[in-house]
């Protein structure tokens, strides 16, 4: 199964594409669309960002697409800048028919760290660790995108057959030892 993680912006929106095969997995592609750079036409960069993920979502064939559901944000015009960037991503997938995940950002943090108020850098460094990625990546973005990826995959039941739902730390790190560094 191949996934493709999104984590939206209007400004940069970063991308994550994982496999899974023979019960391991492989870190297809992952990076960011800086979308600011390439049109200052705020109109024009949603177009620009649709194309982007278009063209990813060709190189990628995903099987599935997961996002981040919306949160609260104290910023009404920054809030709606991103609605609209996310709606242009997923309307690149719903064109070409690719099913869409939402995971809200504690299921995500909690799935990859154990923590669902980890921090952005506690994301990247599991990440890192569990995708065995060398370098670390330039923005946090592409991290961002590659947990919502891994959220997917392990909601799906697929971290090693064991059940994901669990109700502290030592539970999880008892359950997960493979995912605790």
């Amino acid at each position: 199964m191949k996934i493709l993680g999104i984590d939206p912006g209007s400004v940069l929106l970063g991308y994550g594409a994982i496999e899974s095969r023979d019960n391991s997995l492989v870190v297809i592609e992952y990076g960011v669309v800086k979308a600011k750079l390439i049109e200052d036409d705020y109109y024009k960069r949603l177009n620009e960002i649709f194309i982007h993920v278009g063209k990813i979502i060709e190189r990628v064939s995903p099987d599935v697409m997961s996002f981040e559901t919306m949160f609260y944000h104290k910023n009404a015009q920054s809030l709606i800048k991103l609605s609209q960037a996310r709606a242009a991503a997923v309307l690149a997938a719903v064109s070409r028919n690719i099913e869409i995940i939402e995971y809200s950002p504690k299921e995500v943090k909690k799935s990859v760290t154990g923590n669902g108020n980890a921090s952005k850098q506690q994301v990247q460094y599991m990440i890192q660790s569990l995708l065995k990625i060398e370098e670390k990546p330039k923005f946090l973005d592409s991290s961002d995108a590659l947990a919502i990826a891994l959220c997917h995959f392990y909601k799906q039941g697929n971290s090693t057959g064991k059940n994901n739902k669990v109700k502290s730390w030592g539970d999880f790190a008892k359950q997960n030892p493979d995912r605790v560094v």
